[in-house]
């Protein structure tokens, strides 16, 4: 019972950022404040009543369109909400299991990610953060240091944080210190695999391949999940983009000339973001098995 309220809070609370994070995704490459005026019709500019911004119950209510001037709402609205409230329920889901655990005290104590309520709500903030930033490439070709950098720096705080607020003074903490070098070590190396792969694309096209945003969402990814989570999300993506980009070609080839096809764009962190969402949620076990069958481990 306690895992399925506990499960169900996380979702509900999910959908609400959710809510909240479409009116970030909406307003701010626009310019416009997250903050006032009041949700509204971005076509009649109609103030929404307070029904019709219940999370995913109002748009499907009105079918997906404003009841005034019957403009589409899209698709992302309800994709968005839904995105954050599975993911954060899974983290829920999760955390409740580990109250379930006979030694409460240790499952209650500030410990490694995936272990205790600080790094589960940590792990709510990564993915609220990748959701934003995957919708925004998708949508605009934009990742913006405004959201990286700091991401990256709470990336770095985070784990360092939860393991060590008990303990101090830090000075004293070697452990400490050494995860620090290795999280700062983990971003610029994951960095570094971005620009190395721009550098080798310029010098044989002689144009930019890989934008400089895809290298600091990767240090993003880097300082949240360590070095292997990172290639880990990296290969993911790249798996996923060249099955997407392999199907838009394929398609467009019969309709479009060679180089409009070679013009064509492919949000590549997108694909990071869903990679990295893989990994932050699943990446132990698929590290674990990928070893097992290496013969690694």
């Amino acid at each position: 019972m306690i895992r399925l309220l506990a499960t169900t809070f996380a979702a509900l609370a999910g959908l609400a950022f959710g809510s909240f994070l479409n009116v970030c995704l909406s307003r701010w490459p626009e310019g416009e404040s997250v903050v006032v005026p009041r949700s509204h019709c971005r076509a009649c500019n109609r103030t929404l009543t307070w029904w019709e911004n219940v999370p995913l119950l109002s748009w499907l209510a009105l079918r997906g369109r404003c009841r005034t001037c019957n403009t589409w709402i899209g698709w992302r609205y309800p994709i968005v909400e839904l995105a954050l409230g599975v993911l954060w329920g899974i983290v829920g889901w999760r955390l409740s299991g580990q109250i379930q655990a006979p030694d409460l005290a240790v499952q209650f104590s500030i410990g490694p990610p995936h272990f205790g309520l600080v790094p589960a709500l940590g792990t709510m903030a990564f993915l609220w953060l990748l959701v934003g930033i995957a919708v925004l490439d998708a949508e605009h070709f934009w990742i913006a240091d405004a959201v990286t950098l700091p991401g990256t720096a709470l990336g770095l705080a985070f784990p360092l944080f939860s393991q060590s607020l008990l303990r101090l003074p830090l000075v004293a903490q070697r452990a400490f210190w050494l995860l620090l070098g290795e999280r700062l070590l983990a971003v610029l190396a994951a960095a570094g695999l971005i620009l190395l792969i721009r550098l080798v694309y310029w010098l044989i096209r002689r144009r930019e391949g890989i934008g400089l945003g895809d290298a600091k969402l990767m240090a993003m990814l880097a300082a949240w999940l360590g070095l292997p989570g990172a290639l880990l999300s990296f290969g993911i993506g790249v798996t996923l983009g060249a099955a997407v980009a392999i199907s838009v070609l394929t398609r467009a080839s019969h309709r479009t000339s060679e180089e409009s096809t070679a013009q064509m764009k492919l949000p590549l962190g997108t694909f990071l973001c869903t990679g990295g969402i893989i990994s932050s949620l699943w990446g132990q076990p698929i590290l674990a098995a990928y070893l097992r069958w290496s013969g690694l481990n």
